[in-house]
């Protein structure tokens, strides 16, 4: 209805809620899936076991036809992202920077007033915490990002506010 053309399919994480339509959606478009990094594999073999409940009966396990590095790119459009491996929510958590634009797709590391949780299989609070400082702030205070849920945000507003990375 948009009159828009998918490209590909980027993949910031192998979670149920972020990858779960992924296999079906590629098919069904045909096409390529970018990311997340290789240390997700085991989030996305275990999308099959969802393929039982109710609900679910298109989710299962697929292979990205691109496993992203940090400091990969991405491009759709007239865009170009770098692909940041910000482990921390998962091991392969894969955030994508456009630096031009002053943007990020943060997934679920960061959120307006929140971070990502840590309590899952392969989440770490400390790598989160230490990723978001590290890899994030850099970018710049004036960088928008997108996030998995909630609204948006910028770097400097959660550098400045947020309780748990401030």
């Amino acid at each position: 209805d948009q009159d828009v053309t998918v490209e590909k399919i980027l993949l910031t994480h192998g979670h149920l809620d972020h990858a779960g339509g992924t296999a079906a959606l590629s098919e069904r478009l045909g096409v390529a899936i970018e990311g997340a990094h290789e240390d997700d594999l085991f989030l996305i073999n275990g999308l099959d076991e969802h393929s039982t409940k109710p609900g679910f009966e298109s989710v299962r396990s697929f292979v990205p036809t691109h496993w992203l590095k940090d400091g990969d790119t991405v491009s759709f459009g007239y865009e170009i992202m770098t692909a940041i491996i910000v482990p921390g929510h998962t091991p392969g958590h894969v955030v994508f920077s456009g630096a031009k634009d002053k943007v990020a797709i943060v997934g679920d590391v960061l959120f307006r007033g929140s971070v990502g949780r840590s309590d899952l299989p392969g989440g770490d609070r400390a790598t989160l915490i230490r990723s978001i400082r590290e890899k994030l702030w850099p970018l710049g205070d004036e960088t928008t990002f997108v996030p998995g849920h909630r609204p948006l945000s910028t770097f400097g507003h959660e550098r400045q506010s947020n309780p748990f990375v401030s």
